[in-house]
């Protein structure tokens, strides 16, 4: 695994997230995982990019998706690309549980980072999950 991608409906979270990864009590194990936090741009997407080319993207770059859930209908979903395409060795998409609550519980977040941080550390066990929700 080579990184975590948040979604570009997430910027200010990822923002947010950089900090907290980069807190003393967290940074010791982000910098061990050697993980980046590119942003959609950075590997080539764009915003209006659709679940699947997200998806497909992260899995050839080995990028861990974190998202708030984009779309979730039909054929489009990210649900339905994950159910189609996912396999045993597929990383997983990290979902956020409540973006609100993430910009206005200061707990909340560290929490959500202190989650994100152990699933990354883990990876390789929930690989073929399709989906953790955090925190």
């Amino acid at each position: 695994m080579n990184g975590l991608l948040v979604d570009v409906g997430l910027r200010g979270q990822r923002q947010i997230l950089f900090g907290l990864f980069h807190q003393h009590q967290r940074f010791e194990l982000w910098n061990s995982l050697a993980c980046t936090l590119p942003t959609f741009e950075e590997i080539g997407l764009v915003g209006e990019s659709s679940d699947l080319v997200v998806w497909q993207k992260c899995q050839s770059n080995q990028l861990v998706l974190m998202t708030a859930n984009r779309n979730e209908k039909g054929k489009e979903s990210l649900e339905w690309v994950i159910r189609a395409f996912n396999r045993p060795d597929s990383l997983p998409v990290i979902t956020l549980s409540s973006v609100r609550r993430f910009m206005l519980d200061v707990g909340y977040r560290h929490r959500v980072a202190d989650k994100v941080l152990e699933d990354i550390f883990e990876i390789d066990r929930y690989r073929g999950a399709g989906r953790l929700w955090v925190p």
